[in-house]
């Protein structure tokens, strides 16, 4: 009886338990990490698929990214804000008539927050600077000691204050003004140059005095006078003058005739006849003129010169007194790099602040965030608070409190931001719709990738009870294979017999 070759039959069931078990292995890594492949070409038809997903997930992350980061910038600099537009109220609050801070106090509190948004403005979100444009990498701002006290050759606001004093006051320390009397019984106020952007400006005139006459103003330079006439006014008539300041505000000088030989602040004396009685009044004309030039216009002339050194861009440079000398200067002048220091450090083109930076946060969808610390909305508030912070106010002056009191009623309602100007809330709602345009889009983007992301698996992915039932079968099917094997292995003539 002849045997049949056993070894053939060993070398096919060989190969069919190498077989079984690349299967098994195979399922164990399904099993292990979910995926049908480790390669798009064990996918099979789907693989064209799982690429365009993934392709698009990967896009999503990108996008994811951008938010991240965008939203941090944001978040930063919405804090920034915040905390500018709350040292604006406290400045406020510290300006207010009821508060028994002396002039000296609500400057030091000045001081102190002006370097504080001066810090906040130069916010860092990694190594980028939020308020400086175009230019992240440099700083927004100079330092509150450069533009306070100037860099060596260049001048700082201190120095852009005292010139433009200088200049509004005059050599006479009246505000630019001429006190005449063109006859024994009128007085004459005249600007003392026509044109002249410095000093007060003439605006009107009135008298209730009994037989008075007044004109102008009228003239190059203008002039405006009161004619008492041939009789004298009756106690308590008043004759009222007009100005106008450098800051845009106006101021009226109430002067009251009055009985007594010792006349109070703004009174003048009635005379035996009216021509001693105009002597009167242009005497105290002058005095008024010069405490009102002291207080008021000194506070106005401070807050216009700090408007000219803050409001700078690309096309305006800081304006400066064209002097030496000052008191009698009759122009402006562009500061330059070399003699005035440039507060803002930043880009300064004349592109919107919101464009100056820029992300996709979707394939259609950017948001614009950029920033500039010369925006309107910040510099109007910098600028009340750094004139308050500059502003000379000697203890020892007798019209220091005036004058503190004048400029705080000058800053008090310029930190409630006029209409028409830019506030920092403004600035803060545009950055808010970005705010709001990127969770918008991080919301649809997780939605989406989690859309995507099941569709994938179910592609690519397994069913761990299939794997697991597809192992078990396997591992019997194994098992039993080699039992078979190592039967026949063992099969020899004697035990086939």
């Amino acid at each position: 009886m002849s045997v049949g070759n056993v070894g053939a039959r060993s070398l096919l069931l060989t190969k069919s338990l190498v077989s079984m078990r690349t299967q098994l292995g195979d399922l164990q890594r399904q099993m292990a990490t979910g995926k049908k492949s480790d390669t798009y070409a064990g996918i099979g038809l789907d693989r064209g698929l799982t690429v365009g997903l993934r392709s698009h997930l990967s896009s999503m992350a990108s996008y994811g990214d951008s938010i991240t980061n965008v939203g941090v910038r944001l978040d930063l600099a919405q804090s920034a804000l915040t905390r500018i537009a709350d040292i604006g109220r406290e400045v406020k609050a510290a300006t207010a008539p009821a508060t028994t801070s002396g002039p000296q106090m609500t400057q030091q509190l000045a001081l102190s927050s002006l370097g504080e948004i001066l810090g906040l403005l130069n916010t860092q979100a990694g190594d980028r600077y939020l308020f400086s444009g175009l230019a992240a990498d440099t700083p927004a701002v100079e330092t509150v000691d450069h533009i306070l006290n100037g860099d060596g050759a260049r001048a700082g606001l201190k120095q852009v204050i005292s010139e433009r004093n200088q200049a509004d006051l005059g050599a006479s320390g009246l505000g630019r003004l001429v006190v005449s009397a063109p006859t024994v019984t009128s007085v004459q106020l005249a600007e003392d140059v026509a044109g002249s952007p410095f000093g007060f400006k003439l605006t009107s005139i009135s008298s209730t005095m009994t037989g008075s006459s007044v004109t102008g103003p009228a003239g190059a330079p203008p002039a405006m006078s009161v004619d008492i006439g041939a009789a004298n006014p009756n106690a308590g008539e008043t004759v009222k003058f007009t100005f106008a300041l450098p800051d845009g505000s106006s101021e009226t000088l109430t002067l009251t005739a009055t009985a007594s030989t010792t006349p109070g602040p703004n009174e003048f004396t009635i005379g035996a006849t009216s021509d001693v009685t105009a002597t009167n009044l242009q005497a105290k004309l002058t005095t008024a003129l010069g405490t009102l030039a002291d207080t008021a216009l000194s506070a106005a002339s401070a807050l216009a010169a700090s408007g000219d050194f803050f409001d700078i861009d690309a096309a305006n440079p800081p304006q400066r007194v064209a002097g030496p000398p000052f008191n009698t200067a009759t122009a402006l002048t562009n500061g330059t790099a070399a003699n005035t220091v440039s507060w803002y450090t930043g880009e300064a083109g004349s592109s919107s602040a919101r464009s100056t930076a820029s992300a996709k946060v979707d394939q259609s969808i950017g948001v614009s965030y950029g920033l500039r610390a010369n925006e309107e909305g910040i510099r109007w508030q910098l600028q009340q608070i750094a004139a308050l912070a500059a502003i000379p106010l000697p203890a020892a002056d007798p019209n220091t409190t005036a004058l503190g009191a004048k400029l705080n009623d000058r800053i008090r309602p310029a930190l409630d931001v006029p209409a028409g100007t830019q506030s920092i809330e403004t600035i803060q709602a545009e950055l808010a719709g970005a705010q709001t345009t990127l969770q918008a889009a991080k919301d649809r983007h997780q939605q989406t990738n989690a859309t995507l992301s099941d569709l994938l698996q179910k592609v690519e992915g397994v069913s761990n009870e299939e794997v697991a039932a597809q192992i078990l079968a396997m591992q019997t099917t194994l098992q039993a294979s080699l039992q078979t094997t190592a039967i026949l292995y063992q099969t020899n003539i004697l035990k086939y017999l």
